[in-house]
């Protein structure tokens, strides 16, 4: 009993930290702090644990002259989880037609955000235009929800009282939001046209989901996934089954980042057991710079051929 109490308290530090980093990262450039802060514990790097991308120069994410743009836009669907209408946003490529249809990458945020996180410190929209004029990444829908499913799902307060509300998502997502976006919009409304990905709490529910779920999905992103990260035994008890349905599991972190072991653990695993993955320990801590990053190399390999 002890035990489970520590370990219920260190989740709920931990967790409290998440928010405070991620509101860090969520600040203007003038008052974000400037460098990574370590938390969470002890930091051990292991021989796996190397930077496999170079960083990328921070224009990736600038209004580029001269190409296509997509279209964001702020969507309400009934959230029959909830029991109430929820908000998402939403990115269509550049020369979206109904006449074709499109692969989904559904992109989950962190305990302090929300659906407007990931545009707040990464700009998708302006990252895949850049990426889809170059011929990098194939054009694509994708869909930023509200992770915390309840019915005030404002990151406000006591953010861990929601925390259970980030579990209750996984109804939400399969049940609402998929539904939802293939009412909607064109899309290939298949596993292997169907990613999904996040940052910290969004990066473990995306671990959480994807791999308990690989007829939903076929391409599973993990950016410094948090403690809200199931063991990797509980969700891979199959290792030939992913190993035959995953077309790309990726997990990232920085070597700055305190809860790297929540990563490390799962990489490990994966290891053992010879299910392909890409692991990326890049310089960073548990910042938006991380997540920007790891999303960019990611977008680049989603629903591309050989994975």
């Amino acid at each position: 009993m002890r035990s489970l109490l520590g370990l219920s308290l260190l989740l709920s530090l931990q967790l409290c930290n998440l928010w405070a980093q991620e509101n860090g990262a969520n600040q203007t450039p003038e008052r974000r702090p400037q460098a990574p802060r370590g938390f969470g514990g002890p930091i051990e790097l292991g021989p796996d644990d190397k930077q496999i991308f170079d960083d990328p120069p921070k224009s990736i994410t600038d209004r580029r002259d001269g190409i296509e743009h997509g279209k964001l836009e702020m969507i309400e669907y009934e959230s029959k989880t909830v029991g109430t209408t929820r908000k998402m946003n939403v990115y269509t490529p550049p020369g979206y037609s109904k006449d074709r249809k499109y692969p989904v990458l559904y992109l989950l945020h962190g305990i302090g955000g929300d659906e407007t996180e990931w545009q707040r410190f990464a700009t998708p929209d302006m990252l895949f235009d850049n990426l889809i004029a170059d011929g990098k990444a194939i054009p694509m829908i994708v869909v930023m929800p509200n992770g915390r499913a309840q019915k005030n799902d404002r990151a406000e307060g006591n953010v861990m009282a929601s925390a259970p509300a980030f579990a209750v998502f996984e109804k939400d997502l399969l049940d609402d939001v998929i539904p939802a976006i293939e009412s909607r919009y064109s899309v290939l409304a298949d596993r292997e046209h169907r990613a999904l990905a996040g940052l910290s709490m969004g990066g473990g529910q995306s671990l959480n989901f994807g791999l308990t779920h690989l007829d939903r999905f076929a391409w599973i992103g993990g950016f410094s996934s948090a403690p809200n990260t199931k063991a990797p035994e509980e969700l891979i008890p199959d290792a030939q089954a992913a190993k035959d349905q995953l077309k790309l599991l990726w997990l990232s972190c920085g070597n700055k980042d305190g809860l790297i072991r929540v990563s490390q653990r799962m990489q490990r695993y994966l290891k053992e057991k010879n299910v392909p993955h890409i692991w990326n320990v890049d310089s960073h801590g548990h910042d938006a710079t991380h997540w920007r990053n790891n999303l960019y190399y990611f977008s680049q390999k989603v629903f591309q051929q050989g994975f």
